[in-house]
């Protein structure tokens, strides 16, 4: 392998890691909606050249979680709430079919690795660790296509819900809805081992709009996150 081979490796898995950093700092709201982040800081804080920062922030400012200015700056998008509706319609119409799937497929060792999580979610919810909350949900949610065998359209979904997963994160930490997020989770897992598609895409349906309720509770709470 050639060093010229060598160097572009390196600043290809440098953007790559700039990218998932910053992209998951975002979705977390560790940077926070209108936040303004430099290249500069970016790069001292996470060890790296500008140049893979100077590349991340562009595939960012290409999914829409940044807004570069000129002369003034780069700035995380705010909440567009049409494009967090844009986001739950199709994960809602891929989610209910993954659902549905899994009630023919599922196997009593996923059976097993759900009420783990569950349990997992359970005591994350009574310390009130909404971030862990978070990844446990998400966790619960590929188990489920991955029963299906539909794990790519689960990382398909997660890499296009990233503006869907920020209000998500802001409802968690306001404790809005966690009784109601775990009580959905319990319920879709037991329609899934009776084999109840039916059930289990409604409770799916369901579960999914739980975001639409708590919309203007958290734009009236945090009026300068939204557009």
């Amino acid at each position: 392998m050639n060093s010229s081979y060598k160097g572009k490796m390196a600043s290809v898995s440098s953007r790559v890691y700039v990218y998932q950093t910053l992209r998951e700092s975002i979705t977390s709201l560790n940077l926070k909606p209108g936040a303004a982040i430099s290249e500069k800081e970016i790069a001292d804080e996470l060890d790296v050249s500008r140049t893979p920062v100077r590349e991340a922030f562009l595939q960012l400012a290409h999914d829409q979680l940044l807004e570069i200015l000129p002369q003034r700056g780069s700035f995380v998008t705010l909440i567009d709430l049409e494009q967090v509706e844009d986001a739950r319609f199709i994960r809602e119409q891929l989610e209910v079919g993954i659902v549905r799937l899994a009630c023919t497929t599922f196997t009593e060792d996923e059976r097993q690795d759900m009420e783990t999580n569950l349990i997992l979610q359970g005591q994350m919810m009574k310390n009130q660790k909404y971030d862990e909350l978070f990844k446990l949900d998400g966790a619960f949610h590929r188990l489920i296509a991955s029963s299906c065998g539909k794990l790519k359209v689960a990382e398909m979904i997660q890499h296009m819900n990233v503006h869907f997963d920020r209000l998500r994160m802001l409802s968690l930490s306001s404790n809005l809805n966690w009784p109601a997020i775990y009580k959905h989770h319990q319920e879709i897992l037991a329609a899934i081992t009776d084999r109840d598609a039916n059930r289990a895409e409604q409770i799916m349906k369901e579960h999914l709009s739980l975001i639409t309720v708590d919309q203007v509770a958290l734009k009236k709470q945090f009026p300068i996150y939204f557009k």
